[in-house]
């Protein structure tokens, strides 16, 4: 399970890094996506399989759980309407009501017992932090599925962050978390006073950061203008 987890992780730290830059909608996008789609639910899911039976590790276990919900909220967007995926969108947003509450619950436990949380490389308040934004999908997806429908750049929105917040998690994951697995010289090399091994991760905000504002940019000159006629 654990070689499950780290081929799949950098399957999708590569995939991702090429659906990240190719242009949208291409076919390289869309073939590199299917592949991070894949190799990220496989990663999320080995994770949580070894973080909540095998290597107990509370704080991992959220995040493994919640990495995998982004990745099939995002994935059903584009490619299943509401109305056609409803159950199974329900359900997500089940999940992600049940997972918050979980998160908050074991901080809370925390605040009262710090004995009671079992984690290793993580900080506790991830689970406040992971807790909090769960509950936040949940109540968007609620309303998603209330409103029937969801178009244009909303649905691309709400795609890209999803996508881009699962490739900083396993980027972040993997660069930062585990830096005992490279080599010294990498881990106290800097370029520009920039940590090496934080530069995937800040690429990944930037480039987020970019599409999010190209996404609001192009939705602000479609939005139709509402034109007053004289009498």
């Amino acid at each position: 399970m654990k070689w499950i987890h780290i081929m799949t992780g950098l399957i999708a730290i590569a995939s991702g890094f090429f659906a990240l830059y190719a242009t949208k909608g291409s076919a390289i996008h869309r073939k590199s996506g299917i592949i991070f789609t894949l190799a990220m639910l496989s990663m999320s899911l080995s994770a949580a399989i070894i973080s909540l039976f095998l290597r107990p590790d509370h704080v991992t276990g959220v995040v493994a759980l919640f990495t995998a919900y982004l990745i099939c909220t995002s994935w059903l967007v584009v490619r299943r309407t509401v109305q056609e995926s409803r159950v199974t969108l329900e359900g997500l947003a089940l999940a992600a009501a049940v997972l918050g509450v979980y998160s908050l619950n074991l901080w809370l436990d925390f605040t009262a017992d710090p004995k009671s949380l079992i984690t290793k490389n993580s900080p506790p308040q991830v689970l406040l932090v992971f807790g909090s934004i769960s509950l936040l999908c949940a109540t968007a997806d609620i309303r998603m599925i209330w409103a029937g429908e969801i178009l244009g750049s909303q649905r691309l929105m709400r795609h890209l962050w999803r996508m881009c917040f699962a490739m900083l998690i396993a980027t972040g994951s993997f660069f930062t978390g585990q830096m005992q697995v490279f080599p010294s010289f990498i881990r106290k090399s800097s370029v520009f006073g920039i940590p090496t091994l934080a530069i995937p991760v800040l690429l990944v905000v930037i480039t987020t950061i970019y599409w999010i504002l190209c996404t609001f940019i192009k939705r602000k000159r479609t939005k139709p203008k509402v034109s007053i006629e004289r009498s």
